[in-house]
């Protein structure tokens, strides 16, 4: 019999070589019938301050059964058989987007039997990171190919964190694939799975060769403008050089960042909604300083990796409660522009796969929504859009731009007061000193405060003047949400359209975006029916 042990506590000075005896205990069984023992999962527990320790998930082979009811153990799963072939399509699904959503979508549909057509305004990994490398040291943006456009989508290059808070059981595969084809199978036992902006593009482009040695079609620099529409249903990708790609499936999978594409929807009057999200700063901090936040005493034991946190408060400010939290924590980071048009700067953060710099950078954001947007005077589905449009204008003015961030002390920002200079930060095109009291509305930034005071009283030193923050972050998610049924996963009155991932509105981050698309994968391989 094959059984899980979990929460088997280890030590920092202790190695794996103790885990098999621990699991036998728990247990209740003899080491010696112990046939096998595999660690599936270790994370960092460290909420007694100076007494860090590992806890350690393994699943074992024994012979026999053991007696039910042992705390902290159950039969391990069966592996989950290969999907079914299904009916093929006469013409190939297209796919917009090569990002998780819509690489995910096409491996599982590669694994029924269906070979997609992939669809990208962006380009490979390779000429994407010297586009990348332009913004990064010399504040060149490229609108089509950038940290948001090309191969991997925007998570490629922005963060390479493999966690997520959704509980679907295709979280378990979506990881298990990204080992695979990046050659990390540390990342399978890791309580927090990082593969690291450095590793990931690798992994990225090595699921892209298999699904074209699998028969799938991928099309770089190709920036769709229209969708073709005949009696209620799909008929065609129109391109913006002139092609146009005959399809009745088309999975719409573009990203937090088509901004086109939401126009498009808008303006033909097709099912697409404002939705709230998230806006704030990136608050960087040294690391070494949250390390002793997190860790105390025990902050330069061997073995620590960097620390992170993640904080949430929610404020009521003028009779209103918001949510205040911290966003894609990258420890040992760098603060990244991520543009995607001229003349708007807005930030996010990215870390290696070592993450060795002496920096830590988190979004400090708060929700936004229909009200501030129309506080500003937008409304209808477009209206977080440009209330996104707005601000990001306002950074990249205040910047000076080359899409140098706009830039203070936390203390500042706090005391209401422009402060001195801030010191030297991670973020390659420079920051600016500027009063980060001219973004976002009262309320807003009394909400930030709040948080951020709140935020404070929970890591003693979170406040403080070696603290900056680097405006702005902005594209925390969509701000649109393109509608789909909730079964079919199609859009209403459209056949054959399913929106998919972050960017229409139904994921948020790598993994939630990767089992979106397995999702649609499921919704239109129901649709063709069994081979």
């Amino acid at each position: 019999m094959r059984y899980r042990v979990l929460n088997i506590p280890l030590w920092l000075d202790e190695d794996d070589g103790k885990l098999a005896q621990r699991a036998a205990e728990k247990l209740r069984v003899p080491l010696a019938s112990l046939k096998e023992a595999t660690v599936i999962r270790k994370s960092l527990d460290a909420r007694k301050k100076g007494h860090p320790r590992w806890l350690v998930n393994v699943e074992v082979q024994i012979e026999g059964a053991v007696r039910d009811g042992l705390a902290d153990v159950q039969l391990a799963p069966a592996p989950e058989p290969l999907p079914p072939p299904v009916r093929a399509p006469e013409l190939p699904p297209v796919i917009l987007g090569a990002g998780p959503a819509g690489l995910f979508c096409a491996h599982a549909l590669l694994e029924r039997g269906v070979r997609s057509l992939v669809v990208d305004r962006g380009k490979e990994v390779v000429p994407r990171r010297l586009d990348v490398a332009k913004l990064m040291r010399s504040g060149r943006l490229d609108p089509e190919s950038n940290m948001s456009f090309g191969e991997g989508g925007a998570g490629a290059y922005t963060d390479g964190k493999l966690g997520t808070r959704i509980h679907h059981p295709a979280v378990r595969k979506v990881v298990e694939l990204f080992a695979h084809y990046g050659g990390l199978t540390r990342i399978l036992a890791e309580g927090k799975p990082h593969i690291g902006s450095d590793l990931l593009p690798g992994a990225v482009s090595a699921m892209r060769e298999d699904l074209e040695r699998g028969g799938c079609e991928f099309h770089w620099n190709a920036r769709a403008i229209d969708i073709a529409l005949r009696e209620g249903r799909v008929r065609g990708l129109l391109l913006a050089d002139g092609r146009t790609i005959p399809c009745d499936r088309l999975v719409l999978a573009p990203g937090n960042s088509a901004r086109e594409l939401f126009e498009l929807f808008a303006a033909r009057g097709w099912p697409i909604e404002a939705k709230p999200f998230a806006a704030g700063f990136r608050a960087e901090h040294p690391q070494a300083l949250i390390d002793q936040i997190q860790y105390g005493p025990s902050a330069r034991a061997p073995g620590l990796p960097p620390a992170d946190y993640r904080l949430a408060d929610n404020p009521k400010v003028e009779g209103e409660t918001r949510g205040v939290f911290s966003f894609c924590m990258c420890p040992g980071g760098v603060v990244v522009p991520t543009p995607t048009e001229p003349d708007m700067q807005c930030t996010n953060g990215m870390s290696s796969s070592h993450r060795g710099s002496r920096l830590a950078n988190a979004g400090v954001v708060v929700t936004v929504g229909q009200s501030d947007f129309a506080a500003e005077g937008f409304t209808g589905p477009l209206a977080g859009l440009a209330w996104q449009r707005t601000w990001e204008a306002r950074a990249y003015e205040l910047g000076g731009g080359d899409y140098r961030a706009p830039a203070q002390r936390i203390t500042d920002f706090l005391a209401r007061r422009p402060g001195k200079p801030p010191s030297a930060c991670s973020y390659p095109p420079g920051i600016a000193h500027a009063d980060l009291e001219l973004f976002y509305s009262p309320q807003l930034r009394e909400a930030l405060r709040a948080g951020l005071r709140a935020f404070g009283r929970r890591m003693r030193g979170y406040v403080t003047e070696e603290a900056l923050l680097i405006g702005i972050e902005t594209r925390t998610s969509s701000p649109c949400r393109l509608l789909r049924g909730p079964h079919d996963f199609q859009s209403p009155g459209i056949r054959g359209l399913y929106p998919a991932g972050e960017g229409a509105g139904y994921a948020g981050g790598i993994v939630s975006s990767a089992v979106d698309g397995l999702r649609v994968a499921e919704a239109i391989s129901s649709e063709l029916g069994p081979a």
